[in-house]
């Protein structure tokens, strides 16, 4: 069964800092979270963070005394990356015969494995790498994928997302291949 994810971070070239990780598995279960340990410094340092990411997550604006906003309706799933770590292993190790899907996945996939440290860290059941979709897309040729209609670089909304462009190009590799499995 395939999960579906995506994950914001903060990049400067030697360190991935998670902020948030969305999965949305094909049986309809999903996970949600935002890391209450990401750097605000570095995030207030990026204006495509801020213009992008910021706004979906549940903090204050820095002229506001911030950081967190208790009163956003995702401020429940703000939490420590070793609980985030503890909810995506059962996610993953509660589905049968599990692929990791991602859009661009690499960094993706960064991110999650080190919410538990090293690869070789990494529980029982957690694929040692991602399906990308924008491999497969390159594969069938690049088609016009379906526009994202809302919430693009929340990481739940994005792992949606992510479901949707699968389902489009299964219906593309089908064509491509004249109808036939």
């Amino acid at each position: 069964m395939k999960i579906f994810y995506d994950c914001e971070f903060i990049e400067d070239g030697h360190t991935i800092d998670l902020i948030s990780i969305g999965m949305v598995a094909e049986d309809g279960r999903e996970l949600y979270a935002v890391s209450c340990e990401f750097s605000f410094a570095a995030l207030q340092r990026s204006d495509w963070l801020m213009a992008n990411v910021a706004p979906s997550l549940p903090i204050k604006p820095a002229d506001d005394g911030g950081p967190w906003d208790i009163n956003h309706p995702d401020y429940p799933i703000v939490l420590p990356r070793k609980e985030i770590a503890r909810r995506a292993a059962w996610f993953i190790q509660a589905t049968p015969d599990v692929e990791l899907w991602a859009w661009y996945g690499a960094y993706d996939h960064v991110a999650l494995c080190q919410l538990f440290g090293r690869m070789i860290d990494l529980p029982a059941g957690v694929p040692m790498w991602t399906n990308d979709l924008k491999q497969e897309a390159a594969r069938l040729g690049n088609p016009t994928m379906p526009k994202q209609e809302e919430g693009e670089h929340n990481a739940l909304a994005d792992a949606r997302h992510n479901r949707l462009v699968h389902e489009f190009l299964i219906v593309e590799r089908l064509r491509a291949e004249g109808g036939t499995r």
